[in-house]
């Protein structure tokens, strides 16, 4: 699903508060507790309270640094947690915590992996495999694995548009076109 435009600004402006020099919030941190804010609005009777028009914007409020005490929340992660709520944005929020994911990584220089496999990979496998995409395409990784059951063997990587197949399909698949190409000529 896309990330809306408003969601990107929002993430950006947050990136560049938490990634100045002299933050007293880390990137990481930031991205733990917006995580934990978002963990708690699946509770629909906070999430209809943040997102209700008949609510007055104090009441919100309230509501946000009550729960804010409860998990420790930084100012610049309430303060953020205020600004859509004043907005009428809170309901994008989980897009806000995408789009800012993303950005934190392209300013710290990662580039994101999806990788499929047909079974689970152990953590050795893993770390083998974000390596060997590491120096592959020349930058450092951070892999987001899944189980594509769709898969008989082997694994597909995705880093932006460039496929990586180490699939037994995409090598069946290869031979084949190989064997159509020589049988042709």
């Amino acid at each position: 699903m896309p990330v809306t435009a408003a969601a990107t600004r929002y993430a950006n402006a947050l990136a560049d508060v938490v990634t100045a020099a002299g933050s007293a919030l880390p990137p990481p941190n930031a991205v733990a507790e917006l995580r934990a804010f978002e963990s708690a609005l699946r509770s629909p009777a906070l999430r209809n309270a943040l997102i209700t028009p008949a609510v007055p914007p104090a009441r919100k409020r309230a509501v946000i640094s009550r729960v804010a005490d409860v998990l420790g929340l930084s100012r610049i992660t309430r303060n953020l947690l205020f600004v859509l709520t004043d907005h009428r944005r809170i309901a994008a929020l989980s897009d806000v915590v995408s789009a800012f994911e993303q950005i934190l990584d392209e300013r710290l220089g990662f580039a994101r992996a999806q990788v499929a496999s047909a079974r689970e990979m152990g953590e050795k496998q893993r770390a083998a495999l974000t390596a060997a995409l590491e120096k592959t395409s020349g930058k450092r990784i951070r892999a987001q694995f899944a189980v594509d059951p769709s898969l008989i063997g082997g694994v597909v990587a995705r880093i932006g548009s460039t496929v990586y197949d180490g699939s037994v399909r995409g090598q069946l698949q290869a031979l084949e076109r190989q064997l159509s190409a020589e049988g042709s000529s």
